[in-house]
């Protein structure tokens, strides 16, 4: 299914279902797992999340990638247009209920770290669990990595697990450094300059 998923563009039609897989994606990720340690909460709360974020940044102010099943996407924003806008950021806040502050904290420091020169920034990549392992990750990527090599610029997002990590650097990312706060697991600042093989 992965190699031979025919890729397109996320519409409005497509959000509330994509939303779900995404929240399948991430249910295990370790950083999520830290700001909404709820085990039965937490895949609803996730897909909330991924209806803002596909919502206002994909389809709002950026990109995002998917097939036609459904099961996964890239979703990117453009040079200059990384910064979460209000509206996400209120109404993916109400998703980590008490831990909102730890939240708070992290994106804070994620950001007070975040790449200043031009790029594109991967927000989130995500397949769901059954279709994980088959490259459709890497392929969701493809477009806005090749719009990198295009117009000459690097592509940046922040890795949340060793695994994931290890596969943007297959991709051409490097480490730039890691983030912390308080307990939380690490997140990796990675970077991938234009036309990185």
């Amino acid at each position: 299914m992965g190699q031979d998923a025919e890729l397109r563009t996320v519409t409005a039609e497509d959000v509330s279902r994509l939303a779900g897989a995404m929240a399948e994606a991430f249910y295990d990720d370790p950083v999520f797992g830290w700001l909404m340690p709820d085990d039965e909460r937490r895949l609803a709360r996730l897909r909330r999340f991924y209806l803002a974020e596909l919502r206002h940044v994909g389809l709002g102010r950026g990109e995002a990638w998917t097939s036609d099943a459904l099961i996964g996407a890239a979703i990117s924003a453009p040079p200059g247009a990384w910064r979460l806008p209000l509206r996400a950021m209120l109404l993916q806040g109400a998703q980590f209920g008490v831990h909102v502050m730890r939240a708070l904290r992290l994106l804070g420091a994620i950001e007070r770290r975040h790449l200043r020169e031009p790029h594109h920034y991967f927000a989130h990549i995500g397949v769901a669990p059954a279709a994980q392992g088959q490259g459709l990750g890497s392929r969701l990527m493809r477009p806005t990595l090749d719009r990198c090599d295009r117009e000459g610029l690097p592509a940046y997002l922040e890795a949340s697990s060793e695994r994931n990590a290890a596969l943007y650097e297959r991709l051409g990312f490097r480490l730039l450094s890691e983030v912390r706060v308080g307990d939380s697991p690490p997140l990796r600042l990675m970077a991938r300059p234009a036309a990185a093989t």
